[in-house]
């Protein structure tokens, strides 16, 4: 029995954080029936409660998390490392973020509920980064996916929503069996579930590296983890769901399942840190990279190509978040190139930038430029009408000067211009990609330039639409002002803006996750 207790509360010393945040989504979730009455009416501003709760819960989690040092540890399912703790540090600050954009999205009576599913969404992301095993990690990418059906469905009831969230349903179920199906094939081939002992199966030939299930085992992954990256062909929801589903939920979708999909392929592919050094990297990654570097040529070209078309601002956002994800995909594909020229070589590989710590540095950019583009239309939009078409921005500057010129700010970015995180973000991409040697990869950053290219001309568009147009709507109705988004703004302006004058306190410690 002793031992029993003892193993449990080491296990859960490793996942302490996203306890925290499950034991409050049990809690909301038991706690919001009370307070709605039969007919569905709830006490005004109960909705300021849950949310102040939901912060609350997000200050205690980073407070364990901040305790917790970044050693590596591994117990049954879940492993401690460098990549957990930074992913963990990463989630809860979007989080709380989050939170802030969808404070005043969902009504009084639906705001528990939703608040607890974004909370579900971010525990469920912190276990994918600490999953050490198959089946734990499965269950983590539905922790996510799960409570997103809800997420997307509960702030609004019309139709737009609806369909947005059947879509991401249909898609997102189809998109966990592939996932299913490439594992099964995993263990297959393996004869275990546990991650480490996979790499080590691979690394010590038990594996068996010709074994074909391995081919399909890597090709079913990457196609179900393709889908949460929205990489080219596994992108076509997203222009939709982003149209229908209520601002914060397609600000959640531009980010969260983004980071699900790259730490559950960094798990899958790449060692956990501190691993013995005869584990170094398993037969998936010789496979692996020649798909991926076709998935992000063909993901940067047709995101950008499509963006070129869109009137409406939602799905320009959309086309958008796919060229994103086909930029960090470069740097996913310059890591994994590297990890396999120093399993071959046996040492060390000389390299400038390191092509997963430019990723996971452009994770954390892309975080505060997409949320702080999505607070702005949050904020500026009406009770009556919200921002849809560029043409509801039009003469922004003349009548939220401030919005305005805040939202240029995170356009450039997105875009990659100076004085932004988005430009050190991109040519830290661009560098690990040149710097790694081969043609491929070369070819690559210069994909990657000629793609940031293409995204600036539709961003500089819509600030052409803001500045150099009159506004179409000129009614008096005053707009309520949105102070959760206004914060929200601020916190990502100022880190869009610190993290190009100050990049050194998140980039030194981000190149010793996985050099």
């Amino acid at each position: 029995m002793n031992e029993a207790i003892q193993q449990l509360n080491s296990a859960i010393s490793l996942i302490a954080p996203d306890a925290i945040l499950l034991a409050a989504v049990c809690l909301i979730f038991f706690a919001a029936p009370f307070l709605v009455n039969e007919r569905g009416e709830a006490p005004a501003g109960l909705r300021h409660r849950w949310g102040s709760l939901s912060l609350l819960t997000l200050i205690i989690a980073a407070c364990v998390w901040w305790q917790s040092p970044p050693v590596t540890r591994t117990f049954g399912p879940f492993v401690l490392d460098e990549l957990t703790w930074y992913i963990r540090g990463l989630t809860l600050a979007f989080g709380a973020i989050l939170v802030l954009l969808h404070w005043n999205q969902a009504d009084d009576a639906r705001s528990a509920e939703s608040h607890a599913c974004l909370l579900a969404i971010l525990a469920g992301v912190n276990l994918i980064a600490a999953a050490n095993d198959l089946v734990g990690l499965f269950v983590a990418l539905e922790l996510v996916s799960i409570p997103t059906y809800l997420f997307l469905l509960l702030p609004r009831r019309d139709a737009p929503a609806q369909e947005a969230t059947l879509k991401y349903f249909l898609l997102s179920i189809f998109s966990s069996a592939i996932v299913l199906f490439g594992m099964s094939y995993l263990y297959g081939a393996t004869g275990t579930t546990n991650l480490s002992a996979i790499h080590a199966a691979f690394s010590t030939g038990h594996g068996q590296t010709a074994n074909p299930l391995v081919a399909v085992a890597t090709v079913m992954l990457i196609a179900g983890l393709g889908f949460r990256l929205t990489a080219v062909p596994f992108h076509f929801y997203a222009p939709d769901v982003f149209q229908g589903a209520p601002a914060s939920g397609a600000a959640m979708l531009s980010l969260v399942p983004k980071i699900a999909g790259f730490v559950a392929l960094l798990r899958l592919m790449v060692p956990a840190t501190g691993a013995d050094e005869a584990v170094t990297s398993w037969t998936m990654m010789p496979a692996a990279t020649p798909l991926l570097w076709w998935l992000a040529v063909a993901t940067m070209f047709v995101g950008n190509l499509m963006a070129l078309m869109q009137t409406d601002i939602r799905r320009l956002l959309a086309y958008s978040s796919v060229s994103h994800a086909g930029y960090m995909l470069v740097g996913l594909i310059v890591g994994l190139e590297h990890e396999i020229h120093k399993d071959v070589l046996n040492r060390p590989v000389v390299q400038s930038v390191s092509g997963i710590g430019a990723m996971l540095f452009y994770l954390a950019v892309y975080g505060a430029m997409t949320l702080g583009a999505f607070a702005v239309l949050i904020a500026a939009s009406r009770s009556d009408k919200r921002i849809e078409t560029l043409d509801d921005l039009s003469g922004l500057s003349r009548t939220r000067p401030a919005l305005a010129l805040v939202f240029s700010v995170f356009l450039f970015s997105l875009a990659g211009l100076p004085p932004t995180a988005g430009f050190l973000g991109k040519l830290n991409l661009f560098f690990a990609a040149w710097s790694q040697g081969n043609e491929s990869n070369k070819w690559l950053a210069v994909v990657l330039a000629i793609n940031a290219a293409l995204g600036a001309w539709y961003y500089l568009k819509v600030i052409g639409v803001m500045f150099l147009r009159e506004p179409v709507d000129r009614s008096e109705q005053p707009v309520p002002t949105e102070t959760p988004s206004l914060i929200a703004a601020g916190i990502c302006l100022a880190g869009t803006l610190g993290l190009f004058f100050l990049p050194g306190w998140l980039w030194v410690p981000i190149q010793s996750i996985m050099p």
